[in-house]
């Protein structure tokens, strides 16, 4: 028989607890591995094995399950019903019958106890699972002057816990299922029935189902990549966050989120490039403050663009600029092209980046100080950098990390050493022809049938509006038609 068709065969729960026994040992390791166990005791003359998975447990629930069991011997004679009698002890909220050994073993891995009775070809499979974990605080990514501190976890149940509490809509849905051949990880589907597309729903299910990888160590990054399959594209094609209350409100707008196990963040689907320019902080303040914070920050992504090249190119043809700009360029010549002083500049932010994310938290300081008067300063004075290059590289490198999304930053960085190394080449044809390729190039991406740059490319003019201005909340009574919402009014007439 082939491989694969044995793996699709379940293997029955034997009446006898010692071929259990057997199947258990040689399969997961019982008796091999010290934090699988088996407690076993004698109820109504049969014998019952209680399995287990140290550390993914309370062992305060099974401690009280098995004083219940035990108490069995005290107070029942009718050894013929000893499977109803303790189903009815095992007082719990969650016990579900199991009737094959493959599914006994999913479940004992994932931190269920597994009790098994002799002479009983069906058992039990309690959930009194207790991963470890942290607590929810704010996510260091998507701080917010005014606002909620609690943040998703490595725990895909807090993470439901924290969502549901923020939706208690009777339609709102959470359909888990498991990915990974070897690590079984828990993925859970989120959306509101009556609100997100179907056609949607059944899309993001059908693909997670496809995926046949050994396991998802990574988390949701994994997913990402089997579900949109970006390739060497480096804009983002999903939207991540930690925070419950943005997940909370793209659920309400329509939108199908995928919560892995393991994993602080969710992603959410599906997702255009503006969804990645959006920040919470924007919604915690007035429509005015909030547009005028929008406005700052997308200034700030233009500049991490466009400013190196523009500078660049003013420097290479300096009769573009106006008499009255003429300040613009470097005051003094140097041994080293303005090019390759813009790429050591940009490459040397970025290890400096890499170096803060690797460096302990009290020697951060201290790093920052040799990056800005060791290195920064002195590279001037020997001649390696003209200030001004120092200047504009900085400014687009603040542009870059006002950027809400860091993968968004990350491939702006891309393209705009692109356009640089563009512009030198060509100069003015090559900035024209260079942003007229980036712009159709991201015309053309689409993420899960979804184009990248609406509402601007296909242009809709009201949800561009909402893009451009932060609306209030009492005037934003539509959702976005982009995920196709089967209820399109948020505010029932």
């Amino acid at each position: 028989m082939p491989e694969k068709a044995k793996k699709m065969e379940k293997v029955p729960i034997a009446k006898k607890l010692v071929d259990n026994a057997k199947f258990l040992q040689e399969r997961i390791g019982v008796g091999t591995s010290f934090d699988l166990g088996v407690r076993k005791v004698h109820v109504l003359n049969r014998e019952v094995h209680i399995y287990y998975c140290n550390g993914l447990c309370d062992t305060q629930y099974i401690i009280e399950l098995l004083k219940q069991i035990v108490r069995v011997n005290d107070d029942e004679r009718q050894a013929a019903q000893a499977w109803q009698i303790i189903e009815n002890r095992l007082v719990h909220q969650q016990v579900s019958p199991v009737t094959s050994l493959d599914e006994a073993v999913d479940k004992l891995l994932s931190g269920l106890i597994i009790v098994l009775i002799e002479g009983e070809s069906t058992g039990f499979a309690v959930d009194v699972r207790s991963y470890p974990g942290r607590q929810p605080q704010e996510p260091d990514t998507e701080k917010v002057v005014r606002g909620a501190r609690d943040g998703y976890v490595e725990n895909i149940i807090v993470n439901t816990a924290l969502t549901r509490r923020r939706i208690r809509d009777e339609r709102l849905r959470f359909e888990i299922l498991q990915v990974g051949e070897r690590s079984k990880t828990d993925v859970c589907i989120a959306y509101i029935k009556d609100v997100a597309d179907p056609g949607l729903v059944e899309l993001v299910k059908k693909e997670l189902q496809q995926i046949n990888v050994d396991g998802l160590t990574m988390g949701d990054k994994t997913v990402e990549e089997f579900l949109v399959k970006q390739g060497y594209n480096p804009y983002p094609l999903v939207r991540y966050t930690e925070r419950p209350d943005v997940a909370a409100t793209h659920l309400l707008e329509g939108h199908v989120l995928i919560m892995v196990d393991t994993s602080p963040s969710v992603i959410i689907t599906p997702t255009t490039f503006f969804h990645h320019v959006q920040h919470a902080e924007e919604y915690r303040q007035s429509p005015g403050v909030g547009t005028f914070v929008r406005w700052v920050r997308f200034l700030g992504i233009l500049t991490s663009l466009f400013l190196l090249p523009l500078w660049v190119l003013f420097v290479l043809e300096p009769e573009l600029l106006p008499k009255e700009w003429a300040f613009i360029g470097p005051n003094k010549q140097t041994n080293i092209p303005i090019v390759v002083q813009i790429l050591l500049a940009d490459f040397g932010i970025e290890f400096l980046r890499m170096a803060a994310i690797h460096t302990p938290t009290p020697l951060s300081t201290a790093m920052g100080l040799i990056a800005a008067v060791l290195i920064g300063q002195i590279a001037i004075d020997v001649g390696l950098f003209v200030p001004e290059v120092i200047l504009y590289v900085s400014v687009a490198a603040i542009g870059s990390f006002a950027t809400p999304s860091y993968e968004l930053s990350v491939a702006n960085k891309i393209s705009r050493l692109a356009l640089v190394v563009l512009v030198v080449l060509f100069k003015v044809p090559g900035f024209v022809i260079g942003a007229t390729v980036y712009l159709l190039w991201l015309a053309s991406i689409r993420s899960l049938n979804t184009p990248y740059l609406w509402p601007f490319i296909p242009f809709d003019p009201a949800a561009f509006m909402q893009i451009v201005v932060r609306r209030s909340a009492a005037g934003a009574k539509v959702r976005p038609s982009i995920v196709h919402p089967q209820d399109v009014r948020k505010q029932p007439t």
